[in-house]
């Protein structure tokens, strides 16, 4: 489609001059007289790019500037100015106009402005995009800007769109309802309501009325009619977190639920249709119960339209930084607290960490540290258990089992010292430092080479350059 040129310009016969300019380069070309008709123009939309005199009769070309800029529309804008109007076309240059012309002006010089500025236009629109689909920090809820919580972001995007049911698995705390809420709030459900259960929360002889609600009298305590969470979720999405806890004669129930959308209460006896988007959450192997008959197969498939998995902490490790700066943030206003950023021992701390809690043990660690202590600097005399210590256990320290001394000679000596069992306590070494020298002597043999190291070790390359600059630190 061809770019769409609004020429303002209350002087006719140059008007029509750059009309045929720009047509015959086969540009779209409209023009109005006054700013009234510019303004109108531009509200209208699929304007492009507009030539701008700033002299008009009903008001200056610097009001439709400010017009433009006020309403954020992306737009570009040339300055049609004479020299003795130099000054004022340094101001529209100020005021967000991409380049200006000096009349009276040729083809070459105008198509050549026109196109310059276009080519701007559609880069920056490229840049915009990438920034909003593939390098947002932030979406929904969710933090972070790892590459593999931009697919999650994207996957997000696709599935909002869709009428389809979700089923999000993950490990705990890794933000299954935060997933689920964004996948509704960037759907056309948004105004609808959100209604979420935790199905190992509530007793299981009570579930199925917290799910279709009951009629008065059902059971003993049924004083009253209750809507269950199904129909209050009507024109808008339920969530079902940790579905595999859902009693398996429940489950027949929701089965037949998401086949005809009609949900009958608990001792009632007409069904009641709504209009749901039906969003659900495991923390376990969706296969694995099946396979104990704890979860019904054609259940599964039912809800397994859309699969959506959460990555751990571990597996998002560029992130943590970035969710443990975001936290210290929220939590230092909300207790009116000075911190401002982590001290550079305390950010290697984190990062060699492993997080079996994921995000929520980690939002609980920033809370604790801001709630107990006030400084700009959070220090490593702040953090709570277990990262109070540099000596983590095992479990603790990412120390993958594949980590091991590559196959490179070494003396004698270095090799009965390594061994795991044998001689005297002094020969003990620590954890950390034969993982230092087991990443090192990778290095050697890789010839440097970080990704290719990080491959034979079975460990990430974030791993590894986070790991040496946390022997910076320590050193």
């Amino acid at each position: 489609m061809s770019k769409q040129i609004l020429i303002v310009e209350d002087d006719r016969p140059i008007a029509r001059v750059y009309l045929e300019y720009l047509k015959s380069e086969g540009f779209s070309v409209n023009h109005v007289e006054d700013g009234g008709g510019a303004i109108d123009a531009l509200s209208a939309g699929n304007i492009d790019l507009v030539l701008l005199d700033l002299h008009l009769p009903d008001m200056g070309g610097l009001d439709i500037l400010k017009h433009i800029s006020e309403k954020e529309l992306p737009v570009e804008v040339i300055v049609i100015t004479s020299n003795a109007s130099m000054n004022n076309a340094i101001e529209a240059m100020k005021l967000g106009a991409s380049d200006f012309l000096v009349k009276p002006c040729n083809k070459a010089r105008l198509v050549t402005t026109v196109e310059n500025a276009l080519e701007r236009q559609t880069l920056d629109r490229v840049v915009q995009t990438y920034r909003e689909e593939f390098d947002r920090h932030e979406y929904q809820g969710f933090v972070g800007s790892s590459l593999v919580m931009q697919s999650v972001y994207r996957v997000i995007d696709s599935a909002a769109q869709s009428k389809a049911s979700v089923f999000i698995t993950g490990e705990s705390g890794t933000g299954k309802e935060v997933c689920a809420e964004a996948i509704h709030r960037a759907s056309s459900r948004a105004s609808g309501p959100f209604i979420a259960i935790n199905c190992s929360a509530i007793p299981r002889d009570l579930i199925e009325s917290e799910v279709f609600g009951h009629v008065k009298g059902a059971f003993t305590g049924a004083t009253a009619n209750r809507k269950g969470a199904a129909q209050l979720a009507d024109g808008g999405t339920l969530f079902l977190d940790e579905i595999g806890e859902m009693d398996i004669n429940l489950q027949s129930k929701l089965l037949r639920f998401l086949q005809n959308r009609q949900v009958q209460p608990v001792g009632g006896s007409s069904a009641v249709d709504v209009d749901v988007r039906v969003i659900c959450a495991t923390n376990r192997d969706p296969l694995d119960e099946i396979a104990q008959g704890r979860f019904r197969e054609d259940l599964f498939y039912r809800l397994h339209v859309l699969p959506i998995h959460l990555p751990s902490l571990q597996e998002r490790d560029e992130d943590i930084l970035e969710i443990g700066q975001h936290f210290l943030a929220k939590y230092s206003a909300e207790e009116g607290k000075a911190f401002t950023s982590f001290a550079p021992d305390v950010e290697a701390r984190f990062l060699g960490f492993d997080w079996p809690g994921n995000v929520r043990q980690l939002q609980n660690v920033i809370r604790n540290i801001v709630v107990l202590h006030d400084s700009e600097f959070v220090d490593l005399t702040m953090l709570p258990a277990p990262l109070d210590t540099d000596k983590p256990t095992s479990s603790q320290i990412r120390t993958p089992a594949s980590i091991a001394t590559p196959s490179v000679s070494t003396p004698a000596s270095d090799t009965a010292q390594s061994r795991p069992h044998g001689g005297s306590r002094e020969s003990i070494r620590k954890m950390a430092d034969i993982e230092q020298e087991a990443i090192e002597n990778a290095l050697e043999v890789c010839e440097g080479s970080v990704p290719e190291a990080a491959h034979y070790l079975g460990i990430s390359a974030a791993t590894i350059y986070r790991k040496k600059a946390s022997w910076k630190t320590q050193g």
